[in-house]
Formats: structure tokens, sequence, C-alpha cells
């Protein structure tokens, strides 16, 4: 590189402003077809579990407590999903939707990226079943 362009490159700097954003202080607009975090509706669920079929990462998991009555949990793990979309894309009853808004999902433990969905007490039911077969597996 000639010394003649690296100064012309260097003073037309010093009069322009930076291009970079200052990102937390300024946020822009997110785009409406960014795949964030997934949400799951269990009222639209029958457990037909196309989603965990079509999950290419093994992501999505569905615990099934009662079919009679349509009572599942879904298991979705952050930090193995890719954010392809495909569960959503073959979902038939649209119960399953990724957000725009939620996509900064950064987290310090390892507990934050595995997600339950589902009624409360049958997400402590599922909890509570977890945690007694790690008890008995570590014994």
């Amino acid at each position: 590189m000639k010394i003649g362009l690296m100064f012309k490159d260097v003073s037309q700097s010093l009069f322009r402003r930076p291009v970079t954003v200052r990102y937390p202080n300024v946020r822009t607009p997110t785009p409406a077809r960014l795949r964030g975090l997934l949400h799951w509706n269990p009222e639209k669920c029958t457990g037909c579990c196309l989603c965990i079929k079509d999950c290419p990462s093994f992501a999505i998991n569905m615990i099934e407590l009662d079919k009679k009555t349509k009572r599942f949990v879904l298991s979705y793990q952050l930090d193995r999903c890719t954010f392809c979309g495909q569960c959503v894309t073959n979902c038939r009853q649209g119960c399953l939707s990724m957000s725009n808004e939620e996509w900064e999902l950064a987290a310090l433990s390892k507990e934050l990226f595995r997600i339950k969905y589902g009624e409360e007490s049958d997400v402590e039911y599922v909890l509570a079943r977890e945690s007694q077969t790690d008890i008995e597996l570590s014994d």
C-alpha cells in the first residue's frame, strides 16, 4: 500500500462519524423474520410429536403425562437449538412459534437453557421426577 493512500484514508476517518452502533445503549428494531426463543401453545397441541421428529438437533422432547386429557410437557433445550425453524414449519396445529423479540439468550448457568413448557403443576411433577431419577442414578 502506498503511503499517500494511507494518509488519505486516515484523514477521511478523522472527519467522519464511526459506522458502529453503541449496542446496549442504542437499539435498532429487530427484523420481523428473526428466529429467537421457541414458544409453545399447549391448548392447540395434540401431541403428534412432528416437531420432535423434524428437529435436526434433537432440542425438543415431549413428555406425555396423559394423552386422553392432552396433558403434555414440552422440554426445550435452548443450547442445542440451531434456530432453523423446522419445528415451527412442520407443526400442523400451529402451536409452535419463534419470537423475534426474545433473541438475547446468553446465560451463565446451564439450567437456564433447559426450558419446560406446560401447566405449572405438570412442570413441577416432571421436574420432581427428573430430580428423583438423578438422585437414584448418583447412588
